[in-house]
């Protein structure tokens, strides 16, 4: 990290970026306000010039969907965070949920360590994914809300390979709870008191260890269905005996990586510069916790930063520039 002394080093915020900043806190608000409806909770930030009668955008960030990507590589916003990564890789090999290839490239691979998982009561005898179909159970499953949301489309491209959807699951009589976050208090509450069955969801150190303790137990994977996934452009990966309470090492699918990705026809100055930029406010970055290791890792393939989508040139000189740094 910076040290203290190249902390005080930097220059005051001036007015403009001090009303920046002020407005980046109202919009925080905003979007965790729960009990506002809607789903407008994604921002987007513009530099540009503001000087005239009109506001002239220079460079446009986002956070969304994966499909923001059409949006990046068609100009309407420079870069975009999305998570995770295998999102990504899917807009780049023109797979899954998208229907021809997109030149995305990497800027930046915020690291986050994480994993989905198919975590399914004992009572219910269910072992695997394709039991879910061959069965027919009517489970009670605790999913996220938004169909648009990373986990959700994972779970259609794999009921898919099964031939069965989640509509099909509540014809079986079963139902689902539909929440916000990995550990929104309703889904703890039902863990809690077994009126669910399933928990099917990313963000595994908040929710799992509870879960494990209240019965629930990783589904299973076949060959087959990971195989195909990884075709698509996810990863399987090992969750290890210890993590999330795990007794023993569990195939999960890699749900790891934040990146930061633009089109390929950016200029190489001005990636270049976002990085630099990282490794100037890498002190007030909220990293996750044991996920980062140093300010190269963002262009490297590490198990919390998985790089399957190249990077992009202006990016990929700042990091070969600064090989070793760290901060």
């Amino acid at each position: 990290m910076q040290s203290q002394s190249q902390s005080k080093s930097r220059p005051r915020a001036s007015g403009s970026t001090a009303r920046a900043m002020t407005l980046w806190q109202i919009a925080f608000e905003i979007v965790n306000d729960r009990e506002r409806p809607g789903d407008d909770r994604d921002i987007s930030m513009v530099i540009g010039n503001g000087t005239g009668e009109r506001f002239e955008p220079w460079l446009r960030f986002a956070t969304g969907t994966p499909l923001l990507a059409h949006d990046v590589v068609g100009g309407g916003i420079e870069m975009a965070f999305l998570n995770p990564s295998g999102c990504l890789t899917q807009a780049y090999r023109g797979t899954g949920l998208f229907s021809e290839p997109l030149p995305v490239r990497v800027v930046a691979n915020f690291p986050s360590w994480d994993h989905f998982v198919m975590a399914v009561h004992e009572r219910t005898g269910l072992t695997s994914v394709a039991d879910l179909k061959a069965k027919r159970y009517p489970l009670r499953v605790s999913i996220r809300a938004s169909e648009a949301h990373a986990t959700r489309v994972l779970m259609d491209q794999m009921f898919a390979l099964h031939d069965f959807t989640m509509a099909d699951i509540e014809s079986w009589g079963g139902s689902l709870q539909l929440i916000g976050s990995p550990s929104d208090p309703r889904r703890m509450g039902a863990i809690a008191d077994g009126t669910i069955d399933a928990v099917f969801d990313e963000g595994i150190g908040g929710w799992l260890p509870s879960a494990l303790a209240a019965g629930l137990r990783p589904l299973t994977f076949d060959e087959d269905t990971l195989v195909h996934l990884e075709a698509i452009g996810w990863r399987r990966a090992t969750i290890p005996a210890g993590r999330a309470g795990l007794d023993a090492d569990t195939v999960g699918i890699d749900f790891s990586g934040w990146p930061l990705y633009t089109r390929a026809s950016l200029p190489d100055d001005v990636a270049y510069r976002v990085c630099a930029a990282f490794a100037a406010r890498v002190d007030d970055i909220p990293w996750e916790e044991g996920a980062y290791t140093d300010i190269g890792q963002l262009g490297r393939d590490t198990k919390a930063t998985p790089l399957d989508v190249p990077l992009h040139p202006g990016a990929e000189r700042w990091y070969q520039e600064h090989q070793g740094t760290r901060a």
